[in-house]
């Protein structure tokens, strides 16, 4: 069987440049290659596409160090629409050399300009396939105040929240505090369409003002537009769903247990820090893994979900489900809950990247 040519593309111009570095890394170690032809291509954090080096080591997930791309003088050319999709590369001393055809993108970018469906759309324009989501549940689950108007229209519960806009905040701030406090204690304070826990505040108190303005500004620091939520009590679950040929299927569900933190920040997410463990399978009953993975599936779908998406759910103690987001880039760095649970599920970190590109192809 030939070889396909697949983009590895990673970097990007949001704050989870590093964490996209580092999930490249461990595709890049463990991607298959007696079937793919690998190109990996880098997004510096002013938007220049690079071809970057195929070296897994060179993006480790180090708390000391985190990678990023780096402007090395090259300039990738994409396809031109209608063409024959041949990738070609700008030297850094101007000649230009034909990286060969590409078959495939694998985008593993978060956040803005990447995650929220403008790549998406592009890969469209000029017609290339990519793996992951598309263009609309891409653009809806990066932007948490629509992905939760979508969810609650498919009958599925999410937490009680405001949306808060900084100009509204600046005309009016004694008007938002009264809409906060009505949602009791504790809540969360995140930005509406950042990712990775950057910019996300809890705050136990909400008729403080100082706490509540701290965490607004951290908030608002990301994003103009921030999400006050209800705190849910309850086991923070999550499911791994993964687009089939015969429909999305959900892995058996993970569990954030936290002993020592307040939430499952980012340094907790990639970093390994202490307070949080990652537990995947999640100690539940035969019932309770059948609700969840059917709640994940219809969240999936209820977003039109494309490609793969972690939801992240919360399991309260009467039994019932309550979604938090969905992730349609969700880490991929080697102590991340969405790989764990499909390799508990029987599906290897290998084998998985190869489902997300083959089902990337088959669109």
């Amino acid at each position: 069987m030939d070889k396909q040519a697949v983009v590895v593309l990673f970097g990007g111009r949001s704050s989870e440049h590093s964490i996209s570095s580092a999930t490249a890394g461990g595709v890049l170690h463990a991607i298959d290659r007696e079937r793919y032809d690998v190109i990996p291509v880098g997004i510096t954090r002013d938007g220049a596409f690079v071809l970057e080096d195929d070296d897994p080591a060179k993006f480790p997930l180090d708390a000391a160090h985190l990678p990023e791309v780096v402007d090395n003088g090259t300039r990738v050319q994409w396809p031109e629409p209608g063409g024959d999709r041949t990738l070609r590369v700008t030297r850094a001393g101007g000649e230009v050399e034909s990286l060969g055809l590409v078959d495939a993108v694998l985008p593993l970018l978060h956040g803005p300009h990447g995650e929220d469906g403008t790549l998406q759309g592009y890969f469209d324009t000029i017609g290339l396939p990519y793996a992951g989501g598309g263009v609309l549940d891409s653009a809806l689950c990066m932007d948490k105040h629509f992905m939760k108007i979508a969810l609650q229209a498919a009958g599925i519960p999410v937490a009680p929240w405001i949306t808060v806009r900084q100009r509204d905040w600046a005309g009016d701030p004694e008007g938002i505090r009264a809409r906060v406090l009505a949602l009791g204690s504790p809540l969360f304070v995140k930005p509406a369409r950042a990712g990775s826990s950057v910019g996300v505040s809890k705050v136990a108190d909400p008729a403080d003002p100082a706490e509540l303005d701290a965490a607004l500004a951290l908030a608002f620091a990301e994003d103009d537009k921030v999400l006050v939520e209800t705190g849910v009590s309850g086991r923070e679950i999550e499911v791994a769903v993964l687009e089939g040929a015969d429909g999305p299927r959900a892995s058996v569900p993970g569990e954030i247990v936290l002993t020592d933190r307040g939430f499952y920040d980012f340094e907790g997410k990639y970093l390994g820090g202490d307070g949080v463990d990652v537990v995947c399978p999640a100690e539940l009953t035969d019932a309770e893994i059948a609700t969840i993975r059917d709640a994940g599936v219809r969240a999936f779908e209820a977003v039109d979900g494309r490609g793969l998406a972690r939801v992240d759910m919360f399991l309260t103690a009467d039994g019932g489900i309550v979604v938090n987001e969905l992730n349609t880039m969700p880490g991929f760095t080697p102590i991340s809950m969405f790989p764990k649970c499909w390799i508990a599920s029987g599906l290897s970190y290998r084998d998985l990247i190869t489902e997300l590109i083959e089902a990337g192809l088959r669109r």
